[in-house]
């Protein structure tokens, strides 16, 4: 097997691996908030567990922190929210609903990636966009209701913000090829603590001593330390090797996972309007994957 298909196989990997993870994490973090323990505090512990396996693992990258370029900051920024954002979104909202809103990201991903790396959208691209967007309002509407086909909660706007995160992270770490694997993982996880630092004050909560964890919610995060650590590395490596629109089609697969687990976990089902939503959206994140490399953008 050649280098470059090697190179490939682990991009591949690293996405689905990564799905998997995402699409399985929402129940640990519910079983913390079930034990009184917010999202928001939640994520300063795992994150910072995350950073302090990070410190390990990548002890010897630590020389260039100081020179690290300005828009690694922005990536840490805005991953920080995408992050915590989908956390939070995951522990109070629908699995199946906050994940689906989550996955209009191809269609931020493609309109940033015209944006800011001035990648062509073809004909199939701009179909694309519209079926997502009908997707979303096929999903999203009461048809009990005559009010607008919105997010309906807290949730749901955590949920479209983060896929817009999620987009625009994606773009970020394409663009910052020279960034090491390493260096973009903590960046990751030092903008999630920090991000659930600035908010805890701002939502009136505070961080609990480390003596108010029972061992099993110690356990619960390092678990979900532990499947962030491996997730992250992951991604970051299939995102950094293959074309931003295909990574986030890859990633799609937390979708089959989610919808699995949060049937037998949380006992959720979809309603009808969701599951054609969903598939349009589904359709169109595919449709949008498959861009022709060669033919020409509309004029």
């Amino acid at each position: 097997m050649s280098n470059s298909n090697n190179q490939n196989f682990f991009a591949v990997f690293g996405l689905l691996f990564g799905a998997v993870c995402w699409g399985i994490i929402w129940y640990p973090y519910r079983l913390m908030a079930e034990a009184g323990f917010s999202g928001v505090v939640s994520s300063v512990y795992t994150y910072s567990i995350a950073i302090a396996m990070g410190c390990v693992l990548f002890a010897r990258h630590w020389r260039g922190v100081l020179q690290l370029p300005k828009h690694a900051f922005i990536l840490c920024f805005v991953a920080g929210w995408t992050n915590l954002s989908y956390v939070l979104a995951v522990i109070d909202g629908e699995v199946m609903r906050v994940m689906l809103l989550f996955y209009l990201s191809p269609l931020w991903t493609l309109i940033l990636a015209h944006l800011w790396l001035k990648e062509p959208i073809y004909r199939q691209g701009m179909i694309a966009i519209v079926i997502s967007l009908i997707g979303a309002l096929v999903m999203l509407h009461d048809f009990n209701s005559t009010d607008w086909p919105l997010p309906r909660n807290q949730a749901e706007w955590l949920a479209l913000s983060s896929g817009i995160g999620f987009s625009l992270t994606n773009v970020i770490t394409r663009r910052s090829t020279h960034l090491s694997i390493a260096a973009k993982s903590m960046l990751i996880w030092v903008g999630v603590a920090g991000m659930a630092c600035v908010l805890l004050p701002i939502l009136g909560q505070s961080i609990p001593p480390v003596t108010a964890f029972h061992p099993t919610q110690w356990q619960l995060m390092v678990l979900i330390a532990l499947l962030l650590t491996s997730a992250t590395i992951f991604v970051q490596y299939g995102v950094t090797k293959m074309p931003a629109i295909r990574a986030s089609v890859l990633f799609m697969f937390e979708l089959v996972v989610a919808a699995v687990a949060s049937y037998y976990l949380a006992n959720e089902a979809m309603t009808w309007n969701e599951w054609l939503g969903g598939g349009l959206i589904i359709a169109a994140a595919l449709m949008s994957a498959m861009q022709p490399e060669n033919a020409e953008p509309p004029s």
